[in-house]
């Protein structure tokens, strides 16, 4: 602290002063001397103003008013500079100051929390009968040094000698309401007002300015507290009671002490209410040995701050945890997004698979094919070779002219049955194209079947408003079922078309079979000095070249295999014409 010595020793006697401690002046201007052998040289003033004055200093034998004073003299001059118009005189900013200093945290530099802001202006405004502007406190509050650190008695009373929170009211109402407040908080008067009081003596009805302390009831002659009539103390043996009417006298109740029975008249059955409430309630805090309601307050609002706090940090420690457990579901999530690709990519290498499958089929196929023509170029050999020996086998000539007959109505047989697998496949697809329109008209009439029974609801709520889209939701039904009907006749139609096309495939599988049985008949060579057999007789004589054989033989094979692919094809055909119906009963041709 750099100060003068004669500002040190006029500030140690007015502390003195206030706090009722007994010096002696000439003591005082020793501890103060320009050389270095007093305490404060040494020491330095603030080590002194803890042992020769705040040491000394006995509670209950001061008035705290006037410490606040002194206090508020020494820090105002310096930091309180209203600009302006001041809306607050100069006792009111002594007001608020000490209600600041009273609600502010119990930590150096002195802050108050923005709850505690707006729970003291809550007050005030409580106090002038009004409603608090929370948007010009929120605009307050929502600076960055409050946020971080609160506000600070100066700001504070900087934001209340704006004028914004209590923009259009009078100054006499604003100064009534500190002082109230101040009252309330710092001077701990629970409560204050006129009751009727009945004498001890005369008893008669005395009206009574009357003030509430945690400790004591003090009445007055009027509110100006200035004449004392009487002191009431408070303790745990008091209590108060509720009085019928009587005497002229409404609203009635008495507190009772060890020694005496007050009997008092309140203006109201509310302010009864109130006042015996406030009564139990000084009784209950002098029995707990607390000295101020306020005091109790603060420490319970901050304890509940507290618990919200350790409530936010559990919260937000359980979103964290949440928050965890959502990237575990996300990581899992995408474990499974992953397990599903090598899923897709395990049917893609299947699929391709079967493409390889079908190429090798289909390699197979045309290598039988060209096997089929190495056969027909070798028959062709062997007939130029016949053609060389005809003037020795003129029977194997005619013979083989007629086995040429032969194989030329195998082969229209062969493009009769081609013929008729590629009607059946036409016919199938006309089938699976007719199911599938089927099903898509089903679809379709379940739709509107379930749209009807909606719209059948709501027309016992609204019956005549929907009467008519009814109808015409009854009218579009029945043309669905109609072309059901038309897609079902259809698919009955191309059914029959496909037995008939299978039939057709079965009797040209039949004429294949009969003509390969003619055909082995006919490859048995005849001898020389046979005789020709009868028509509808065996050709079991007749042999033909080796080569020829194999080829017959490979004929055959592929004759059998076409077969075993039709029936397969059969089977199939059953499950996929269900598949492929389309909903305007056109067939799907590839």
């Amino acid at each position: 602290m750099q100060c003068s010595p004669a500002v040190a020793i006029v500030l140690s006697h007015n502390l003195y002063t206030v706090l009722c401690i007994p010096h002696d002046p000439a003591a005082l201007e020793e501890h103060f001397r320009d050389d270095d052998d007093g305490p404060v040289s040494s020491q330095g003033y603030m080590p002194y103003l803890n042992k020769y004055i705040l040491d000394k200093v006995v509670e209950g034998t001061f008035v705290k008013e006037n410490v606040d004073e002194l206090c508020w003299t020494l820090t105002a001059k310096k930091n309180y500079r209203p600009e302006g118009k001041c809306v607050l005189p100069g006792k009111d900013a002594f007001r608020l100051w000490c209600l600041f200093i009273f609600l502010s945290e119990d930590r150096y530099p002195l802050v108050m929390i923005p709850d505690e802001v707006e729970y003291l202006l809550k007050k005030l405004c409580m106090a002038m009968s009004v409603e608090l502007n929370c948007v010009e406190l929120e605009d307050f509050i929502s600076q960055d040094s409050v946020q971080q650190n609160g506000f600070i008695v100066w700001a504070f009373l900087e934001m209340m000698n704006s004028g914004k929170l209590t923009r259009g009211i009078a100054k006499e109402t604003i100064s009534m309401a500190i002082e109230e407040v101040y009252r309330e908080i710092v001077g701990d008067v629970l409560k204050e007002g006129y009751l009727w009081k009945k004498g001890q003596l005369r008893r008669n009805w005395i009206e009574r300015w009357f003030t509430l302390r945690p400790s004591t009831l003090i009445y007055f002659t009027s509110e100006d507290r200035k004449d004392r009539k009487g002191n009431i103390q408070l303790d745990g043996n008091c209590c108060v009671e509720v009085l019928p009417d009587r005497d002229g006298k409404r609203c009635m109740f008495c507190l009772k002490t060890l020694t005496k029975t007050y009997e008092l008249s309140a203006s109201d059955t509310k302010q009864r209410q109130e006042w015996t409430t406030a009564i139990q309630t000084a009784i209950r805090l002098h029995v707990e040995g607390k000295t101020s309601l306020h005091k109790d307050l603060k420490l319970k609002r901050r304890e509940q701050r507290e618990q919200r706090e350790k409530r936010r940090e559990a919260k937000e420690q359980e979103l964290q945890r949440l928050r965890a457990l959502q990237e575990e579901r996300e990581r899992k999530m995408a474990e499974l997004e992953l397990l599903k690709e090598a899923q897709r990519q395990a049917q893609a290498l299947l699929e391709q698979d079967e493409q390889r499958r079908r190429q090798q089929h289909e390699q197979l196929q045309q290598a039988l094919e060209i096997q089929l023509k190495e056969a027909e170029e070798a028959r062709a050999s062997m007939q130029a070779e016949m053609a060389l020996k005809e003037a020795e086998a003129e029977r194997q000539r005619t013979r083989i002219k007629e086995l040429e007959a032969m194989q030329q109505r195998l082969e229209e047989a062969l493009q009769q049955e081609i013929k008729a697998r590629q009607d059946e496949e036409a016919f199938r697809y006309a089938q699976a194209r007719l199911l599938a329109e089927e099903e898509e008209k089903m679809k379709a009439l379940m739709s509107l079947r379930e749209e009807q029974e909606e719209y059948i609801q709501r027309a016992q709520r609204e019956k005549q408003e929907l009467k008519q889209e009814m109808e015409s939701k009854s009218r579009a039904l029945e043309e669905a079922q109609m072309q059901l009907e038309e897609v079902r006749a259809n698919r009955h139609r191309v059914d029959q078309d496909v037995v008939a096309a299978q039939r057709k495939l079965r009797q040209a599988s039949t004429n294949v079979k009969h003509w390969n049985v003619q055909m082995n008949r006919l490859m048995h060579p005849i001898g020389p000095g046979e005789k020709r057999p009868s028509v509808g007789g065996s050709f079991s004589s007749f042999r033909i070249p080796s080569q020829k054989d194999s080829g017959l033989r490979l004929r055959q094979k592929s004759d059998e295999q076409d077969e075993e692919s039709k029936e397969n094809m059969e089977s199939r055909g059953g499950c996929e014409s269900d598949k492929r119906f389309s909903t305007n009963g056109d067939m799907e041709i590839p």
